[in-house]
């Protein structure tokens, strides 16, 4: 868990590089997508580069426990990623930051980073969260049926991880952004689901 200095320094630092008085816009990709519990006033599809989705935390609290870890949503190096801009208006920024930071930066497993999304062919600079390599909870790439396993697996204080990944699924599809990783890996976890398979109850 990161210390209360580490916690209002990081925060700090990004809005250090926030022009006060314009909106900030928030590069979504999982549950930020489909629950985003902060205020907005405008959405748009994006993209950026050089980043990608990736089931690559382990999770023991939210949708986890230490005995049957889930899996968590990052933005991991390489490729591309395809999501969602959510624009804060700018006379809110501070106090929805500040609560986007208690959500996403306390255990330490994020970094916070400006990049560029692409809205259509404009840039935008945006917020994204980004896996920090050095935790101990980042996996690196598992194999397809490993991910399936713990996603099947993983239940916590604020629910299931299967849940957690069907949602951002179904927000994809319903958003019209066909992630062909995503997919992939949905037809393992419900495959093995489906099967019976004792590793994955």
């Amino acid at each position: 868990m990161r210390s209360h200095a580490d916690f209002e320094a990081t925060l700090e630092r990004i809005l250090r590089r926030h022009r006060a008085g314009d909106p900030l816009h928030v590069f979504a990709y999982g549950s930020l997508m489909w629950n985003p519990a902060l205020e907005h006033d405008a959405q748009f599809r994006a993209r950026i580069h050089g980043w990608h989705r990736s089931f690559c935390i382990r999770n023991f609290v939210g949708r986890g426990t230490p005995e049957c870890p889930g899996l968590m949503l990052a933005l991991d190096r390489g490729g591309s990623c395809n999501g969602m801009l959510l624009r804060i208006p700018a006379p809110k920024v501070g106090e929805e930051v500040a609560l986007l930071w208690r959500r996403e930066m306390t255990w330490g497993t994020y970094d916070a980073r400006w990049m560029t999304a692409w809205v259509d062919s404009v840039p935008v600079q945006a917020l994204a969260f980004v896996v920090d390599r050095r935790h101990e909870r980042y996996v690196g790439t598992l194999s397809p049926q490993e991910t399936a396993r713990l996603i099947n697996c993983g239940r916590g204080v604020l629910g299931s991880c299967r849940n957690y990944f069907d949602a951002t699924v179904q927000k994809l599809r319903e958003l019209g952004i066909r992630d062909v990783a995503m997919e992939r890996l949905h037809d393992v976890v419900h495959a093995h689901q489906a099967s019976g398979d004792a590793l994955f109850l």
